[in-house]
């Protein structure tokens, strides 16, 4: 993520009034605005296996699932694009331009966003009390983390790996691992 260069410090209300009008999406964290980070064809087909195998499965149940343009709003000071979230709080049914209760956030990692996605942005998303999972699904070979709050409220990690199901207990749905990969070529990497 690349900080925005033309701003020293925006409100939250700065922001989203500015973000309207931006061609390109951008995240805001503590005051500084940040440029989503460029998609590669293997992200964006990661994240589509996935979205398809969610909506399939909740789309009769009244679940909201969105993936990659839907923004994401923490705290006051914490906006973010996941690129794949789910609620099915009542809450969010009001809303037009935003998720604030998520149940299920998901990040497909890219080697530019990887540290900040398994550090300062997970530290953000446990701040939000509706959130029951948190997955990380790799870009680069298969291999998927999933972060499980339990019931003393603290976040147990999960891995699945190539020839095991995904368990996402968040919204009762079990997936296997290779359908997140389907016409996933590795080979491609970053090229895209």
């Amino acid at each position: 993520m690349v900080a925005n260069p033309q701003f020293q410090y925006m409100s939250s209300q700065e922001y989203l009034e500015w973000e309207k009008t931006q061609e390109l999406r951008y995240e805001y964290i503590d005051g500084e605005v940040f440029l989503r980070t460029v998609k590669t064809i293997v992200h964006n087909r990661i994240c589509f296996n996935l979205y398809i195998q969610l909506n399939d499965f909740l789309v009769d149940k009244g679940w909201e699932i969105y993936a990659c343009e839907v923004k994401l709003k923490i705290t006051r000071k914490s906006y973010h694009y996941p690129d794949v979230v789910v609620t099915c709080d009542e809450r969010d049914k009001e809303s037009i331009d935003l998720v604030e209760y998520p149940c299920l956030i998901v990040e497909v990692l890219s080697p530019s966003t990887e540290a900040f996605d398994r550090g300062k942005k997970f530290t953000r998303y446990r701040q939000s009390t509706t959130l029951q999972e948190y997955v990380l699904i790799a870009s680069d070979e298969i291999g998927v983390e999933c972060f499980r709050r339990n019931d003393q409220g603290l976040w147990v990690l999960h891995t699945y790996g190539e020839g095991d199901t995904l368990n996402l207990e968040s919204v009762g749905i079990s997936i296997p691992v290779e359908k997140l990969y389907r016409r996933v070529r590795f080979d491609l990497g970053e090229k895209n």
